[in-house]
């Protein structure tokens, strides 16, 4: 009896164990959860360091040494008091022929480190665009698509997107999304052979909606 007792209690343990073991990798995946404000909204920049933005602008990829920014723009933003400009140069300095951008959190997390944001409930992300010229055109703008140890948990984007001097808003739909774990929050990116001259573009309001 006393056997077949310590068994039962040994299987009971491994039992307990395993299920500590598998609860604690759901953990290691589960997004910071999220505040939406008042109107619905998790922002990822609302105006230059807004206590609202919650990623920050650091996943430089491609040809990086081709970018700018200014994050603190204030000649006509399209609500608040600033903007982003983004110049993109497409001299090709790192032989990529493209660059973008990730808006990831923590800073620089390219999957190797445990962040980002449980973002369920959130219907879509929106973002307002111009460009300074016209005809600047983005080939992807996106939600998710970091991978590594910690990779986000899906990834949905839309494109290319023809810009005008004119602000207008773009909507990704997150309705089928998995968002239970987002820290790309927010990318774009383009190349040379759409942009020979390179360019100059606007980003404002940048948002998750419920």
């Amino acid at each position: 009896m006393r056997k077949g007792l310590s068994l039962a209690i040994i299987a009971m343990v491994m039992a307990y164990a395993a299920a500590a073991m598998a609860q604690s990798a759901d953990d290691q995946l589960a997004g910071k959860a999220v505040a939406f404000d008042e109107s619905g909204y998790f922002y990822v920049y609302k105006d230059a360091r807004n206590r609202s933005n919650h990623y920050i602008p650091s996943g430089w990829m491609g040809d990086y040494g081709d970018l700018k920014i200014k994050d603190s723009f204030k000649d006509n933003p399209q609500s608040g008091t600033t903007c982003i400009e983004w110049t993109y140069s497409a001299e090709g300095k790192q032989g990529a022929n493209w660059a973008g951008v990730f808006w990831q959190n923590p800073a620089n997390n390219w999957g190797d480190k445990n962040g980002g944001f449980d973002l369920r409930g959130a219907k879509k992300l929106t973002f307002w665009a111009r460009g300074a010229k016209g005809d600047e055109r983005l080939l992807e703008v996106k939600v998710g698509g970091i991978t590594g140890n910690y990779s986000d948990s899906d990834s949905v984007g839309i494109g290319p997107i023809d810009l005008t001097t004119d602000w207008k808003q773009y909507e990704i739909d997150l309705s089928q999304a998995d968002l239970s774990y987002i820290i790309g929050g927010f990318c774009w990116a383009t190349n040379a052979d759409s942009n020979p001259d390179g360019m100059v573009f606007y980003l404002d309001e940048i948002r998750f909606e419920k």
